[in-house]
């Protein structure tokens, strides 16, 4: 992959689309660049996950200077088997009774991801029994990067995306099965979730659902795309993963549990939760601010005001996500070099998007995807639209969709 990508990803980067630097303003504004911030050029980020624009939202920015001036530290430096900050404590009890669930906290999502995909191939989590572990072909990295890890300990497959007929080919030809799959795609899309409870009641199908770009968006607290579609728990089969440096606006991730049981197992060999150092102060003291959000009349709102420039952008360009409510829009281009051509003129003109290509999407079929905010200006949804549809035309000499 390397070896293929290699060319796309350097022109990216000569082309001044990659690796860049700046500094966040108000709203989605980003200051370009280094130097003396009043002549740096602004320019409209549409690359962030910060889908309900809470990262530099007053309360959370608040939460983390509280957490490091009441604790005059930045970090614990030791094994979380021993000792932890109190406000982490609080951070997980929170999100505990706001998700419905018992919640542990890490650094990232791939670190969470990273201590729970040996567990779950060992067969700890499915009564002492390895299970075929099923990844979807669409698996995001942070998950389909731990196979080896699963193969050492039990049986790998992957399927085609949202293959559902294949996961139950694999439920009625095995005594035990898991399927690894992303609530909302990065680029794009869902899982199938009604589809797959189902095939759990009928087969108790183990599901590990990475919901890193689903929290926030949906639910009364935030549960998320995954979580709240279990309204009666998650039970024994069920472990949710999800970030809160996206939709929740604060920094690190989480896995949500469904038994004490579970939680104690994660606690004491999870490799990453019990030998590597807790999330920082900074992040503990965002996260809870975001919490406060999270449990406010402010969530909905922001919620709303998402669906609503969503639905903006989809009556002005057509994708294959177009009608679902996720924020994440990917526009077929084809060409690699025709993408990049048009991201440079899009970013000439004051939007930033982000370019997806060989290894994320299939060599030829390069595309450019685009996150949307509720703290996007309509303003900023409609000029988007129309210098994409205008960039396409002249770099390709077609109309957008390109057929």
């Amino acid at each position: 992959m390397i070896s293929e990508g290699r060319q796309y990803l350097g022109a990216a980067h000569t082309a001044g689309l990659m690796a860049v630097h700046g500094r966040s303003a108000t709203g989605r504004t980003v200051a370009w660049d280094n130097g003396q911030l009043e002549s740096r050029p602004k320019v409209i980020d549409f690359l962030r996950c910060s889908y309900l624009g809470l990262d530099n939202h007053p309360v959370v920015v608040a939460g983390a200077i509280e957490a490091i001036e009441g604790q005059r530290s930045l970090h614990s430096s030791c094994a979380r088997t021993h000792l932890n900050f109190d406000l982490l404590g609080e951070l997980e009890e929170t999100l505990s009774e706001m998700f419905c669930a018992r919640v542990l906290a890490f650094s990232s999502v791939m670190l969470a991801n990273l201590g729970a995909m040996p567990i779950l191939a060992s067969g700890q989590l499915t009564g002492g029994r390895k299970p075929v572990v099923v990844f979807d072909s669409f698996a995001h990295v942070s998950l389909a990067y731990h196979k080896p890890v699963v193969a050492d300990e039990t049986r790998v497959e992957t399927i085609v995306h949202n293959d559902v007929d294949a996961i139950e080919r694999l439920c009625r030809e095995n005594p035990v099965v898991a399927y690894v799959c992303d609530g909302v795609y990065s680029m794009g899309g869902y899982s199938p979730i009604k589809e797959l409870r189902q095939l759990q009641e009928r087969y108790g199908l183990f599901l590990y659902i990475d919901d890193a770009h689903g929290i926030s968006i949906f639910g009364r607290q935030g549960e998320g795309f995954a979580r709240s579609q279990f309204p009666h728990g998650l039970g024994e089969r069920t472990i949710i993963a999800a970030s809160l440096a996206k939709g929740f606006g604060a920094s690190g991730g989480i896995l949500m549990l469904g038994t004490a049981d579970q939680g104690t197992l994660f606690r004491r060999y999870s490799i990453p939760y019990a030998f590597s150092s807790a999330p920082y102060l900074a992040a503990i003291g965002a996260a809870l601010g975001s919490c406060k959000i999270h449990r406010s009349a402010e969530l909905s709102q922001r919620q709303g005001r998402l669906a609503r420039r969503i639905d903006l952008f989809d009556s002005r360009v057509a994708t294959a996500e177009q009608g679902n409510s996720l924020p994440i829009r990917t526009m077929a281009i084809g060409p690699e070099a025709n993408a990049i051509a048009i991201a440079r003129r899009l970013l000439s003109c004051g939007l930033y998007t982000s370019l997806a290509f060989l290894p994320t999407l299939g060599q030829g079929k390069a595309g450019i995807r685009v996150c949307i905010t509720a703290e996007h200006e309509v303003r900023d949804v409609e000029r988007l639209c129309d210098c994409f549809l205008e960039q396409v035309a002249e770099t390709t000499g077609k109309p957008y969709p390109l057929r």
